[in-house]
């Protein structure tokens, strides 16, 4: 049997198509696999910020097309690139195991963040990450910079910046671990929803396709992200929202630390939910109500 796999063009998007395909292929030995690479327009449009143009669902658009067009069996995201409402008649109930949630410092000329000199320059796309590295460091200034790790990582070379901030996940995947400088901690910068974690989408009706990809799904990064993903859902929120979340496991109760940020540095609000391990959607919910209450009134 082949299975035609979906995937953005990107180096790390194709690692992660690979970690699929990898698991495939362990838990069923005879399946055979083809990518179907494309180019979004998310990947297209580098020169606009994502808020202006339409959001992360900018990076998934033609990859559901192909679904849709049964041009591919199924398709795999980064689920922190993946909207808080999925597209109709298409869903993602299998989630791989997590990767590193956490942010990386890369920098040639600094060895650390808390090292960098006054004015020195940080770039991310990220409104979440600038909240958060301004709240931390006043004085530095924060560059808008989109691209994939390649783009980015060369305008650092180039001295475009004198830093950036990066998902650890997307460079561990790309064997890009030794240029990490230091891992920010989760609570010096909290993550962004379901950073690190991988999905993998198909047909609603298609229900071989869910039988074949059963095996594959991690419940505990399953209950996770989906806690984190209630609280993006009940927010409101979108790529341009400077919020973020993290879900963990401890001992048979869900943790969800959850944060909004002033894109500008100057406030900040967390909650900090615990729960029954089934009840991850309530923690989200919760969550997300204490803080539209902080900000709105």
């Amino acid at each position: 049997m082949l299975i035609r796999i979906a995937t953005r063009e990107s180096p790390l998007a194709i690692n992660q198509a690979l970690i699929v395909a990898k698991e495939l292929q362990f838990y069923h030995p005879r399946i055979k696999v083809k990518l179907v690479k494309l180019k979004t327009q998310g990947d297209i449009l580098l020169n606009h910020s994502l808020s202006k143009i339409g959001g992360k669902g900018l990076f998934l658009k033609e990859i559901e097309q192909a679904l849709i067009d049964d041009n591919a069996d199924i398709a795999v995201h980064s689920m922190k690139d993946v909207p808080a409402n999925q597209t109709q008649n298409l869903e993602i109930n299998c989630i791989i195991k997590r990767g590193n949630p956490r942010d990386a410092f890369i920098s040639v000329k600094y060895k650390s963040f808390l090292f960098m000199p006054k004015g020195a320059t940080i770039g991310t796309s990220s409104h979440r990450r600038k909240g958060q590295i301004l709240s931390l460091r006043p004085d530095l200034k924060v560059i808008n910079l989109r691209g994939n790790i390649s783009t980015r990582l060369q305008k650092l070379k180039d001295n475009k910046v004198d830093s950036i901030v990066l998902a650890a996940a997307g460079l561990e995947r790309n064997n890009l671990k030794e240029i990490i400088n230091h891992y920010f901690d989760i609570d010096e910068m909290l993550p962004a929803i379901a950073q690190g974690a991988i999905g993998v989408q198909n047909k609603k009706n298609n229900d071989k396709i869910k039988k074949i990809l059963q095996p594959l799904n991690h419940k505990l990064t399953q209950l996770t992200i989906n806690s984190e993903r209630s609280f993006l859902k009940s927010f409101s929120g979108d790529c341009s929202t400077p919020i973020a979340s993290y879900c963990y496991i401890c001992g048979d109760k869900l943790i969800l630390k959850s944060g909004y940020f002033d894109e500008n540095g100057n406030s900040q609000f967390y909650t900090l939910e615990e729960g029954d391990i089934d009840k991850g959607n309530t923690l989200g919910i919760k969550s997300a109500e204490k803080i539209k209450k902080f900000i709105f009134y």
